[in-house]
């Protein structure tokens, strides 16, 4: 497997850059110099909900808390699996990785259009905040973790594999 000592930390970073993610400030919007708005995603959800656009809400939270949790609760079921020295080829589970890892990253893309769109259309300046980098490093490491796990388990050697 390649750099094994990476694993431990980014099974940690995963899961500690997603909280960070959700909870900090996403963007920044400046308008007329007067006035600043700062959304985090937990907060973008509340607002939502709290709006009335029960259907929206479900959705934001569903592509940017409840697919990322999934991908990074089924990548700590094969670090704990493949840990155990039972390399497997991969499961159900392990199939639901890139599907998850598809949408995962819809956020990031949907902030930039509005940061994009924000400065385009001269209603306001718009700037990423740390809240978008941790949510993509969460993304990021998690993705990394997965393909280190599938690289430990295409090179175990033949009699440790239970096929």
């Amino acid at each position: 497997m390649p750099y094994p000592l990476l694993l431990p930390p980014l099974l940690f970073a995963g899961p500690f850059f997603l909280a960070l993610g959700l909870t900090l400030p996403l963007v920044r919007f400046e308008k007329l110099y007067f006035f600043e708005e700062t959304p985090s995603l937990f907060g973008i959800v509340v607002t939502l909900w709290r709006d009335g656009s029960f259907l929206l809400a479900l959705l934001v939270a569903l592509f940017s808390a409840v697919f990322p949790v999934a991908k990074i609760l089924v990548v700590f079921y094969e670090a704990a699996v493949r840990g155990n020295g039972e390399a497997r080829r991969p499961g159900l589970l392990s199939g639901f990785i890139p599907l998850l890892s598809k949408w995962s990253m819809m956020d990031v893309l949907l902030v930039a259009l509005v940061i994009v769109a924000a400065k385009t259309g001269g209603v306001a300046d718009a700037f990423t905040q740390p809240g978008l980098w941790f949510y993509a490093a969460s993304a990021l490491a998690v993705t990394v973790t997965h393909w280190m796990l599938q690289a430990r388990s295409a090179s175990a050697p033949v009699g440790e594999r239970s096929d």
